[in-house]
């Protein structure tokens, strides 16, 4: 299948989208952000309200480092290096994945196999295929306040991410609150998988081609930002 956005083009777009939630809310926020896209996410946050939690023991976390300001020591993650905003701290793992587990993190970012019409997220293992290993997503999705996923709208071999029923293990069954493609934003409105925005380079009919999940189109429906 024919991209219709650029691959890089498109993981941009969605990190800065997710990032926009955040920042439109007058509220402090502590978030979490998971592997690959969630992770861009810190590079576009700006403000002091909105505090960025990594599972490995960071409070803090900045936009990634580059050159000069890398220090290996410092990694979100995807152990990519990253930077300190002020007032970082750092702890051990039992206390982060104590403040996941308790109930204290406000949103988290993960990315995502598969989200199904129910909310439910495949995100960690493809059977005979890809391995990552369950690391803390489980916790994540069912810890954090708000689940938010940041994934690709069709994988690479062009089948849908957005499906009936995930066909892969599940990590969370009906988790999903929000979700962000380069094509769409997607909420979960009374357990209703509901498009409430949609990207300049489609329409909701070509949409509904390229998603097997079967969704309803809100009635106040906007253009995303790009």
């Amino acid at each position: 299948m024919k991209e219709i956005i650029p691959a890089e083009q498109a993981r941009t777009r969605i990190a800065r989208r997710i990032a926009r939630e955040f920042m439109e809310r007058d509220e402090t926020l502590i978030i979490n952000l998971g592997v690959g896209i969630p992770t861009m996410v810190a590079n576009y946050i700006q403000g002091d309200s909105i505090f960025i939690q990594a599972e490995n023991g960071m409070m803090g976390v900045g936009p990634k480092a580059d050159g000069d300001s890398a220090d290996r020591r410092l990694i979100n993650a995807g152990r990519e290096p990253v930077t300190e905003t002020p007032g970082c701290s750092y702890f051990d793992s039992a206390a982060s994945f104590g403040m996941i587990r308790g109930g204290h993190v406000d949103a988290t970012v993960i990315g995502a196999f598969e989200v199904d019409e129910a909310g439910s997220i495949a995100n960690w293992i493809i059977p005979n295929g890809r391995q990552l290993g369950v690391g803390g997503a489980m916790d994540l999705v069912s810890g954090a306040r708000q689940v938010i996923v940041a994934m690709r709208h069709n994988g690479r071999d062009g089948r849908p991410k957005l499906v009936r029923s995930c066909s892969l293990p599940v990590t969370g069954f009906h988790e999903a609150d929000l979700v962000v493609t380069e094509l769409g934003v997607f909420r979960f409105i009374d357990g209703v998988m509901t498009l409430t925005e949609i990207a300049p380079e489609t329409d909701p009919a070509r949409l509904a081609d390229l998603t097997d999940a079967a969704f309803v189109t809100s009635t106040g429906i906007r253009t995303m930002d790009t």
